[in-house]
């Protein structure tokens, strides 16, 4: 299996403490569907659909030029230009490894993000429970999941493992499995504050978080900035990269006796409404792709964030709301953003950035950081992580985590750590472990 990240000398990591310090790391949620169909409004006070044309003045975080309306490139000698009839009112197009901007439109319009708010929901809540713990669901848990939602068909009285419910989350966009784990996790409004601190924690300050399965709600928004950060430190955790990277699994049906009198759960199929992951009629299945999330609402339109990664380069793309709305256009607009920053990498010089987490800031900081490449180290421009692996650690699997036709990105497991003694500093990378590639 080839090294994934260009050379292992672009990831030396030095290390000269041992004392590690967690840093916790927070989700939000959106709303897709197999098949993306619009999801009602619950009430008068749902978000009204965003005006035509962006504010003018947006953040800034991340460079100056990701706060003006429109496109912002900058090309150099060689660079292919912007593919044509994207219709997106807000796009992304970054390195994961480095973080660098190569090119944005709209990057910081705060918008109705849809399912793609999931990421958010998991990149909080999945540390909190092992993936075999077991819960019967209450009629309780179910409650306020709005008229319209996707669904996984989770039933009153079945218990489920973690694992399961995940699968739910990432695979079908679920809002059952969403509220399901948000009781577990203190209830909707616990989980809801949680994901507003993890946010604030990413420095995704356009995120609003009102409903943790991104159900249409007065004040809930993100933007496509925002929406790639939040990918970039979900696809930290291995299960993270596991879940949203998965095809097909068997889901938990109802429990009932067979002809022969025995009790048994049936389990029926589920699939990825990624169709970037999956392919479609009118779509490919597009190669080096490795997650992450989809969503479609009646406010947010389409939305989708991808990562997907090519001759040692790691790209993530997000795009909201196209304005055409011909089948699969979201997908389409992506891979078109795809294949563009692929060609241009290198070719290009950066409008922006992805800045890292406020802790990782401050890690960097600190007295005695050391920077292993000889880069600057500046506040703020320093990644870090824990256990880096130097092996391929996961890959898109169907059923029980059997490998499958997708490729996952694999990047360091568990929540980001921070070094007490010394940092991780990479040129202001955020060291990303090993991608298993599609074999074709």
């Amino acid at each position: 299996m080839p090294a994934p990240l260009k050379q292992t000398a672009r990831r030396a990591l030095l290390v000269t403490s041992a004392t590690l310090a967690s840093l916790a790391l927070t989700a939000p949620v959106s709303v897709a569907a197999p098949s993306p169909s619009p999801s009602a409004t619950p009430s008068a006070s749902a978000s009204s659909k965003p005006s035509a044309t962006p504010p003018a003045n947006m953040s800034t975080v991340g460079g100056a030029r990701l706060g003006q309306a429109g496109t912002q490139v900058d090309l150099a000698d060689g660079a292919p230009v912007l593919p044509k009839n994207l219709t997106a009112r807000s796009w992304i197009v970054a390195d994961a490894e480095s973080g660098d901007v190569l090119a944005a439109h709209n990057a910081h319009w705060r918008l109705p993000p849809a399912s793609t708010l999931k990421m958010l929901f998991a990149d909080t809540v999945l540390p909190r429970f092992p993936k075999t713990t077991q819960y019967k669901v209450q009629p309780k848990d179910l409650e306020g999941v709005g008229s319209g939602s996707s669904m996984v068909g989770i039933k009153e009285g079945e218990t489920y493992t973690v694992h399961d419910l995940w699968l739910g989350v990432f695979l079908r966009s679920g809002n059952d499995a969403v509220h399901v784990l948000s009781s577990m996790n203190g209830g909707i409004g616990n989980t809801v504050k949680e994901m507003n601190e993890h946010a604030e924690e990413l420095q995704a300050l356009d995120t609003s978080v009102v409903s943790p399965d991104g159900y249409d709600a007065s004040g809930q928004v993100s933007s496509a900035y925002d929406l790639t950060l939040i990918a970039r430190s979900g696809l930290q955790k291995a299960d993270f990269r596991e879940y949203c990277s998965t095809l097909t699994a068997k889901f938990p049906g109802v429990t009932k006796k067979n002809k022969k009198g025995k009790t048994v759960r049936e389990t029926f199929e589920i699939q990825n409404t990624n169709r970037l992951l999956t392919g479609d009629y009118d779509i490919r299945q597009y190669q080096g792709i490795a997650g992450v999330k989809n969503g479609n609402t009646t406010n947010a339109g389409a939305t989708f964030t991808g990562v997907a990664e090519r001759d040692g380069r790691v790209l993530l793309v997000t795009v909201m709301n196209p304005e055409k709305t011909d089948h699969n256009e979201v997908y389409k607009e992506t891979a078109a953003l795809f294949d563009w920053g692929f060609q241009a990498a290198g070719k290009v010089r950066p409008v922006g950035e992805l800045v890292p987490p406020k802790g990782t800031v401050q890690a960097s900081a600190q007295p005695g950081a050391n920077d292993s490449t000889g880069g600057s180290g500046k506040s703020g421009e320093a990644g870090a992580a824990g256990n880096v692996s130097q092996k391929p650690v996961a890959s898109a699997v169907t059923g029980n985590g059997s490998r499958g036709m997708g490729v996952a990105l694999a990047i360091t497991g568990g929540a980001l750590v921070l070094l007490a003694g010394a940092a991780f500093l990479v040129n202001r990378r955020w060291p990303l472990p090993d991608l298993v590639r599609r074999r074709r």
